[in-house]
Parts: C-alpha cells; structure tokens; sequence
C-alpha cells in the first residue's frame, strides 16, 4: 500500500502518521493512505515534529529545506509539503526507505 500523495502547484503533499517516542527513527508502513514515521524523540514544543522532518530528510535522501509541515502541528495525522521532487520520484523513494 502507497500513501495518498497530492500534487499541487507548489509541491507534493505526504500524509504522515507520527509516532513520537518510538524505539527508533524509521519509515514504516501505510496505514488509511498515511506514511508511519517513528521518531525517538518526544512530542514536545515541537520537537518531534522537527525530528519527523529530519527521519523524512534522512530517509527519504532529501534536503530539509524541501520539506515543510503544512499541516498537523499537534496532532499525530500530519502533511508535510514536498518541493523540487515529482510525485512518482516521491514514490519510488519511499518504497526505497521501506525496503521494498
């Protein structure tokens, strides 16, 4: 299964399930068209949200400058805009992070 990712004129738009607090910083499956990402650190002052960006960055074989949080600031269901990268390149490097 793939996440539901939107292309708009700005960018791509990737649905992210966060789980703050977790064992380790890892991509790991979809679940209702979102894209679990596992952070160790904990949700707070935003902190988790700036580790999920890094863990996408990382993962992902982005720049940090390409993602940004558009929408879910406190809440676990958040999207995250994805710029300077197509919607099948998104894809493929997603299911490269997962192993598949």
């Amino acid at each position: 299964m793939e996440p539901a990712l939107e292309t708009t004129p700005d960018g791509v738009i990737l649905p992210v399930k966060g789980a703050p607090g977790s064992k380790k910083n890892e991509i790991r499956d979809v679940t209702d068209g979102m894209l679990k990402v596992c952070c160790t650190q904990i949700p707070e002052k935003g902190k988790a949200n700036k580790a999920i960006l890094e863990v996408l960055a990382k993962l992902l074989k982005l720049k940090k400058s390409q993602i940004s949080l558009v929408s879910g600031e406190t809440d676990s269901r958040k999207k995250f805009l994805i710029t300077g990268i197509d919607e099948a390149e998104l894809r493929k490097k997603i299911r490269e992070a997962q192993g598949r």
